[in-house]
């Protein structure tokens, strides 16, 4: 462990002023790199064999937390502890979990790559909150998704919120952009997947087109605001609602995503014991 003295030190300059307005839009895409926050989301990044640059724990989160010392010692990751006063204002805010990485970002992955042998996919459109985004790729971690595909418009899936909110699961599950939107969902049609959008509009029940589908699937969601756009919805192979009761029109996107990924892995055949 490299104890911290000086919240100015260059080796910290990846972990500064984490809350700044252009952070997760420029400054990381900028250099390459993208935070991790607590000590569970780390853990998934160092166990997922991800380029790590550095950790920087508190002097408290390093006490309670020698596994993940050792962890990234392990991996030859330098670990950096300061003082909790020192740790904060590295970071420009109270960071609760004492626990940040630098990882380095990877190269951007083409569609028909992550989705060639999965099973179940979740396809995003327009989702632009972190925490929403995040627990979406917790979903579809849960259900056994293969893979996410993300529209241009959605969020950037590592940001620091977005990868704590997924417990690190945006580490483990396979995503990429369709740059072409929505024509680049060509993808998912050839490989044989039945594309199912979720939507309050969906001429039919859930429960109903969960039993009349087979193979491949990718369920899509879109934001919360708006819905899906119509041109992502004609390349929809079935038009999905959830039934819900009277006066309630429509649920949080991660909460929808999660009963369609459940109810939709069977027809895809894959689910929390039988992987994608």
């Amino acid at each position: 462990m490299i104890p911290v003295s000086e919240g100015d030190d260059e080796r910290l300059a990846g972990y500064r002023h984490l809350i700044a307005g252009d952070r997760s839009s420029r400054h990381d895409r900028r250099s390459a790199t993208f935070v991790v926050e607590g000590a569970r989301a780390i853990g998934r990044l160092l166990e997922e064999g991800w380029p790590t640059r550095s950790v920087l724990l508190s002097d408290r989160r390093a006490a309670a937390r020698p596994d993940l010392v050792e962890a990234a010692e392990a991996a030859g990751v330098d670990v950096f502890v300061a003082p909790r006063d020192l740790f904060d204002g590295i970071a420009g805010y109270p960071v609760h979990r004492g626990a940040l990485a630098l990882a380095e970002r990877p190269p951007e992955r083409r569609p028909g790559e992550i989705v060639a042998g999965a099973r179940l996919v979740l396809v995003v459109e327009a989702v632009n909150d972190f925490e929403n985004l995040g627990a979406l790729f917790r979903n579809a971690a849960a259900f056994g998704a293969g893979a996410v595909l993300l529209d241009p418009r959605t969020a950037d899936p590592l940001y620091r919120r977005c990868v704590r909110v997924s417990l690190g699961q945006v580490l483990r599950v396979p995503f990429a952009r369709v740059g072409e939107w929505p024509s680049g969902l060509e993808t998912l049609t050839a490989a044989g997947f039945t594309i199912v959008a979720l939507t309050p509009a969906g001429d039919v029940a859930m429960d109903q087109a969960a039993g009349s589908v087979g193979g491949p699937v990718a369920v899509m969601v879109g934001s919360e605001a708006d819905g899906l756009t119509p041109q992502a919805l004609s390349w929809a192979g079935r038009a999905v609602r959830i039934p819900m009761a009277p006066g309630v029109d429509s649920l949080n996107v991660a909460t929808a995503a999660a009963i369609g990924l459940h109810r939709f892995a069977g027809a895809a055949q894959v689910g929390p014991d039988r992987p994608a």
